[in-house]
């Protein structure tokens, strides 16, 4: 039985009825094609998963899902196609969720058909908990290990490491602690490095420098799943990653309504793929184990995403989760 999956990106009018459509195509014209979000590719990449297992599936078949109101609806997300359409089929919802169960403490009682809720990685599944119990189940998307491979690695490198900065609060503040000392100690330490920024660039930029770099520093507070350093690992390029832990720093629930810890920078993650650290001083120490490792050989990132993060190992999950949600219907 083919899978019924939903993904529509959010589009309410603003100013009047209907004044969606305008300011779409103004968008469009002004900015040409958009590029697909973080919610838009965990659909997509499922999607090619699914492709490359032949496992059938219907895409937004609204007509189809309301003549079939036994049959399961995989909602991907994002909330307001569950929210704004009066499901009566039983629902798998996620992964592209809300970022705290605050946002709708009372999901499972305003909509009783969603069975199962899908999140990112493990420390968020243990955040969701406890709000919605054993309805939690983590499910990452997967990586396409065909466009991200070691073949795009350039045969000279010019840069030892690329740092990769995704530090979304604090810039100024991280960016005296940590950014700064950093790129100071590579540079005393006679290590090339050049940079890139979350939010500004594109694939094509990413792999460049990626191409000519023999490793990443990866600076993030924290990840649910971590889609960009993950395409990174499937180059086989090994990463040194801050992992500061702690508290989930995002500003709009920390840290008046929400405080949880621990939290990961690299939920998904073993020795193949690198090196973590917990701060600038710890950096020094983690960036000298890191070097060791790289010369001994000791990194095998590319080989972590393929045997559990590839398109087709996170679709086939996918899939068993809503055989098995469909299982216990009655």
């Amino acid at each position: 039985m083919p899978l019924n999956i939903f993904y529509r990106e959010p589009n309410p009018d603003r100013w009047l009825k209907f004044d969606r459509y305008p300011r779409q195509l103004i968008r469009r014209i002004i900015r040409g094609r958009p590029r697909p979000g973080g919610v838009m590719m965990v659909a997509l990449e499922l999607l090619k998963g699914l492709d490359i297992l032949k496992i059938p599936y219907r895409f937004n078949d609204f007509k189809y899902i309301c003549k079939h109101p036994n049959e399961l609806a995989c909602i991907i997300g994002k909330p307001q196609l569950l929210f704004d359409k009066k499901w009566k089929n039983p629902i798998l919802f996620g992964a592209g969720v809300f970022s705290h169960p605050k946002d709708c403490p009372d999901l499972f009682d305003k909509y009783p058909n969603v069975k199962k809720i899908l999140v990112p990685g493990d420390w968020m599944q243990q955040m969701f908990e406890k709000y919605y119990g054993s309805k939690v189940v983590t499910w990452p998307v997967g990586i396409d290990t065909q466009k991200w491979h070691q073949g795009i690695k350039a045969a000279d490198k010019r840069f030892d490491f690329l740092i990769y900065d995704k530090i979304r609060w604090k810039h100024n503040h991280y960016n005296d602690t940590l950014v700064k000392p950093i790129k100071d100690h590579l540079s005393l330490s006679g290590k090339t490095f050049s940079t890139i920024k979350y939010g500004a660039y594109t694939h094509a930029e990413l792999m460049q420098k990626i191409s000519v770099s023999e490793a990443v520093i990866f600076l993030c507070e924290h990840e649910t799943q971590g889609l960009a350093y993950q395409q990174i690992l499937s180059t086989n390029t090994p990463i040194l990653a801050w992992d500061r832990g702690g508290m989930w720093q995002d500003p709009s629930y920390y840290p008046d309504k929400v405080k949880f810890e621990p939290v990961s920078s690299v939920p998904y993650w073993d020795k193949r793929c690198g090196v973590k650290f917990t701060d600038a001083t710890n950096f020094i120490s983690g960036l000298r184990t890191f070097i060791n490792k790289q010369q001994n050989l000791e990194f095998a990132p590319r080989d972590y995403i393929l045997k559990n993060l590839s398109l087709e190992v996170c679709a086939q999950k996918y899939v068993d989760i809503a055989l098995n949600v469909i299982a216990g219907l009655p």
